[in-house]
């Protein structure tokens, strides 16, 4: 497996110096990045940067009004930077609160889009939070609904381990269980704070999830990357990836 940074952990950075910060990411080692959002540099000119650093751009995070309005030109950008995977990061509250009707419209959405991406050569991914296990969709949680109900040939699994574990549900048997349908695995970890504090994400090894167990399912279940993500930073962000890329060397998971 190969290790990759999803580059909205280090946002603020990127957004006072994009290139820069891609520069300090490379240097850490990451083999990798999947992006959240361009900086507004041309595609040619950051496939030329992504070159020069020696670095991949394995995928990118669309959010769902880009995939609405400009799939084509989204289709246009992975091509050129030589990126696999579109991912589907998130989706708003107000969706969410929408209940079973906004999940049954979104996944006849997820096809659609899947059948674009695969039609020119890309693969197509939903990223979860813990809110795809707060509810069933006829008699199965919408993280598995929309699995069940979209070919796996257009929609893949892009895993975020940590809300797994924080949803209450066991991450090694959803490893497992989408086996071969799993490109892509956010290694993320949280660590429970006091009665009444807010659960937030650490650097790896900082936290509660058994990482070597997942890092080793991940590897059986032939996952292609591992991303290192960090929704909130308590340290300077690139000090964090920094932390989380250490502890995988340290731990025998070498990029």
């Amino acid at each position: 497996m190969k290790i990759g940074l999803q580059l909205f952990t280090v946002r603020d950075d990127l957004a006072k110096d994009f290139k820069g910060t891609l520069r300090q990411v490379a240097a850490m080692g990451y083999e990798g990045v999947e992006f959240a959002g361009y900086g507004d540099i041309p595609a040619e000119e950051m496939k030329a940067l992504l070159d020069e650093l020696g670095i991949e751009a394995f995928g990118s995070h669309i959010g769902l009004q880009q995939l609405e309005s400009n799939i084509e030109g989204e289709i246009a950008y992975l091509k050129t930077i030589g990126a696999t995977y579109a991912i589907l990061p998130w989706v708003s509250p107000e969706m969410v609160a929408g209940g079973e009707a906004f999940w049954r419209e979104l996944i006849t959405k997820l096809e659609q889009f899947g059948k674009k991406f695969h039609e020119a050569g890309l693969e197509f991914c939903y990223h979860n939070h813990d809110f795809e296990f707060a509810l069933k969709i006829d008699g199965e949680f919408v993280f598995d609904a929309m699995y069940t109900k979209v070919p796996a040939d257009l929609l893949k699994v892009e895993m975020d381990i940590g809300w797994v574990q924080y949803s209450g549900v066991d991450p090694l048997a959803y490893i497992a269980k989408y086996a071969g349908r799993l490109p892509l695995l956010h290694l993320k970890d949280f660590r429970k704070g006091h009665p009444g504090e807010q659960i937030d994400t650490v650097e790896l090894g900082q936290g509660d999830l058994a990482l070597n167990d997942i890092i080793a399912a991940a590897d059986k279940a032939n996952v292609q990357w591992i991303v290192v993500e960090q929704d909130r930073c308590a340290n300077p962000p690139l000090e964090s990836v920094q932390t989380s890329i250490n502890w995988l060397r340290e731990n025998g998971h070498k990029a």
